[in-house]
């Protein structure tokens, strides 16, 4: 697994990938600033309109101090929508890593399988179901969790393993359906659950570094076609000989 998450490092910095690479950041990014300006404009229309209300219900005298209230909410509510734009960044991945599912796995596959058989192109439509339905699994995890964040880190525990889960489950299968329907590729991730929820593991932890995550759609990606190929790949002939095949030589 550690050797797989290595090619795939090794990958997404080659110069066929770059040009993925550079795209997959600038969309991970205008979805990120579009996401902050939502939640600033939100907070500023419920952070005005609580301050008028306040001081209808008691008056003009205070004024200066519901000034000053709405000041600091100003500033906490900045860096609450820092901290709720990393903890959503598993989200705005998964959804960017549909967009570039296939020219990513179309790079590994021919560079480090060129003898096997290509995967066939997802559809457009079932790549965006797959990332939107992680993307809002994951919102609703963060939403989950965001309450016990303040409990000893339960909350960032939670939100770990949930998102180590929910990448590895969608990169698996954006792999595996280039080789096989649905269902069966449902199947192999249900076959291999503890290795590809390892794997999400790690997918999990490079999320996790600021800056560096915006580049998980392209490693998740690589990471999962190459984790594919190993958990495809038929037993070795010498596994499956029987006890006394070679002694009978």
């Amino acid at each position: 697994m550690l050797e797989n998450a290595i090619k795939a490092l090794t990958q997404i910095l080659s110069p066929p990938m770059r040009s993925i690479l550079w795209r997959s950041i600038g969309l991970a990014l205008l979805l990120v600033f579009g996401v902050a300006i939502a939640l600033q404009r939100l907070l500023s229309f419920f952070a005005n309109s609580g301050e008028t209300w306040l001081e209808t219900t008691l008056g003009p005298n205070s004024h200066t101090s519901l000034e000053a209230l709405s000041w600091v909410l100003s500033i906490s509510s900045l860096f609450g929508i820092l901290f709720g734009g990393f903890l959503l960044m598993p989200a705005i991945t998964s959804l960017v890593a549909s967009f570039f599912v296939d020219e990513v796995a179309q790079h590994v596959e021919s560079d480090r399988y060129p003898t096997d058989p290509p995967g066939t192109a997802l559809p457009f439509l079932r790549a965006i179901t797959e990332g939107s339905r992680t993307a809002l699994l994951a919102v609703l995890v963060y939403l989950f969790a965001s309450p016990f964040v303040l409990f000893a880190g339960a909350g960032f525990l939670i939100f770990f393993l949930a998102t180590a889960w929910l990448l590895g489950r969608e990169y698996f299968l954006l792999a595996a359906m280039r080789f096989r329907l649905p269902g069966d590729a449902r199947a192999l991730r249900k076959e291999n659950a503890s290795t590809i929820f390892a794997a999400g593991a790690l997918i999990a932890g490079f999320c996790s570094i600021p800056i560096v995550n915006l580049a998980t759609p392209i490693f998740g990606m690589a990471f999962m076609v190459h984790m594919h190929k190993q958990l495809s790949a038929p037993p070795s002939r010498t596994a499956i000989q029987p006890a006394g095949f070679l002694e009978g030589r």
